[in-house]
């Protein structure tokens, strides 16, 4: 009688564990949809973006999104070698809905951003030559670096300026993280008469 008692009592004690751990499992389930639910994408303007996902600065300036929400592409062409849709921009942004072109000649500052990208691969392929190959006054190996230089620059012109135009817009529109919900600032100047003169 007694080993009847025991053994009921560890019945009764297994068929409590096991309801405890069903019980964790539901609750670790739930979390894990919850989860996903959360991680989930929003659907805007037609297409798909994370939602809350914040994405790197230098990442989204380098692929030339929109430095407001860091999700929406600022050229209608994602190949900047195509070159009659190479400086092509959309009026504002597909995710976020700011406007690129905030006021009159505002891209004109761009060349500045140009100018110092110019220069720095300039410096780099530089030091790279002269680590690899080296300069001498002796022969035409500096006139063979400028000429190759040109041509790197040259071939990565395109680029460069959807990268001048980028990093030009994200010294006056920041990053905002609730970009979801805030709507983006009025344009304050703007001609329409006079965009394309610049």
């Amino acid at each position: 009688m007694k080993n009847t008692v025991i053994t009921s009592n560890n019945t009764i004690t297994a068929k409590q564990s096991f309801n405890s751990f069903a019980q964790i499992e539901a609750s670790f389930q739930f979390a894990l949809n919850k989860g996903k639910i959360m991680s989930n994408d929003m659907q805007l303007s037609g297409n798909t973006y994370a939602v809350g996902s914040k994405k790197g600065f230098i990442g989204s300036l380098l692929k030339c999104k929109c430095p407001r929400c860091r999700q929406g592409d600022m050229f209608v062409d994602s190949n900047p070698w195509h070159l009659k849709n190479t400086m092509k921009m959309h009026k504002e942004c597909p995710v976020c809905e700011q406007p690129f072109n905030i006021e009159v000649g505002f891209y004109y500052g761009s060349g500045y951003v140009s100018y110092a990208l110019t220069v720095a691969i300039s410096v780099a392929s530089f030091i790279a030559w002269w680590a690899l190959i080296g300069f001498s006054i002796r022969d035409n190996r500096i006139f063979y670096w400028i000429g190759i230089n040109g041509v790197i620059l040259l071939a990565l012109q395109p680029y460069l300026m959807r990268l001048a135009r980028t990093g030009w817009l994200s010294f006056f529109v920041k990053y905002d993280k609730d970009w979801q919900i805030n709507k983006p600032e009025p344009v304050e100047r703007s001609n329409k008469t006079h965009e394309n003169n610049w």
